[in-house]
């Protein structure tokens, strides 16, 4: 932890290292909450981990970051070319399993899928999502605190809140919607088709 700490000190904002540190929290915190084995602590360690993580290639410089994932066939859509910043989530990625040895594929997920979500996230990228949107020092959004309260209330709901919010934000400010943010709200709000019933 340490040495990540001070990775993270050297390559991001003041203002973004703080965020990191609020996200860690509190995604210890959710960690506590919904321990699948409340007799081992690992789980809370993993999340600080991606916690910690989740941003540690946010202040790189976008044409780096699109180098980065090309010269090590790190796959991105012609939306993510187009707008690279949404990039830092594989990068750090990258960066945790390559500087910090982190082979956890659980914690590089969240990172890599913590801006946008994607369908069937685990446990643990939920967790990380939804910290990243609450943590303490998160500027005031719209329903922030009752999202704060869903999220250690029901995970799922909680998920499907903030994509939404996410959405609604973009779509009134005329910003660019991932496709893939649309795609993991749809799969909370559109039942799926199987054998004869939908589940």
């Amino acid at each position: 932890m340490k040495k990540i700490k001070k990775y993270l000190k050297k390559h991001l904002t003041k203002d973004r290292y703080h965020h990191t540190l609020g996200v860690a929290y509190t995604a210890v915190a959710m960690a506590m909450r919904y321990n699948p084995d409340p007799g081992n602590s690992d789980f809370m360690k993993r999340a600080e981990t991606a916690g910690l993580l989740h941003d540690c290639a946010k202040c790189m410089d976008n044409n780096k970051k699109l180098h980065i994932c090309e010269k090590n066939n790190i796959p991105y859509s012609s939306f993510e070319a187009s707008h690279p910043y949404l990039l830092h989530g594989k990068v750090g990625a990258y960066i945790a399993k390559t500087k910090f040895d982190i082979q956890d594929e659980d914690i590089l997920q969240a990172i890599t899928w913590h801006t946008t979500g994607r369908p069937d996230m685990s446990l643990l990228e939920k967790i990380i999502f939804i910290a990243d949107y609450i943590e303490p020092s998160r500027n005031p959004i719209p329903e922030l605190d009752a999202i704060r309260q869903l999220a250690f209330l029901d995970i799922d709901k909680a998920m499907e809140k903030i994509l939404s919010n996410t959405l609604k934000f973009l779509e009134e400010k005329g910003n660019p919607i991932d496709q893939m943010t649309q795609t993991a709200y749809d799969s909370y709000v559109r039942p799926t088709y199987k054998g004869g019933n939908f589940a």
